[in-house]
């Protein structure tokens, strides 16, 4: 496969928190990903149907709608089931991170992220 024929993995980043969204996208793209973002997690599922991303990361505290309600509502798409989701979020609570793993999350990362880290769990998904 010649280099120009490399089709960039998309990743579907979901996050109200404008400098966490611009350095994720930007740390992704920093790493030949195409990153799409999505501010409000009311169009998170519909942006995935359009996309059809690689990969989600998606914020667990939104307002208007949790990311562990989003990751069921995925879960329960027979089209957006097999994307994985990496779930990030500030709490760190062990029945938290069960209880998101439990929603069908294939990868959980609390904040504050290490860049490192981050990009790891996303290469070990994509």
């Amino acid at each position: 496969m010649g280099v120009n024929e490399h089709v960039a993995k998309r990743v579907l980043v979901v996050e109200d928190n404008e400098l966490n969204l611009k350095l994720f996208c930007d740390l992704l793209r920093a790493h030949e990903f195409a990153a799409e973002a999505v501010r409000d997690g009311r169009e998170a599922v519909a942006r995935a149907r359009e996309v059809m991303p690689d990969l989600i990361i998606m914020d667990i505290q939104m307002p208007h709608v949790t990311g562990y309600e989003l990751i069921l509502e995925l879960k329960a798409d027979e089209t957006l089931r097999h994307i994985p989701v990496m779930a990030v979020t500030a709490y760190s609570g062990r029945e938290d991170e069960e209880r998101i793993r439990a929603a069908g999350a294939e990868a959980y990362v609390s904040k504050p992220i290490s860049l490192a880290r981050f990009m790891q769990a996303v290469g070990a998904l994509v």
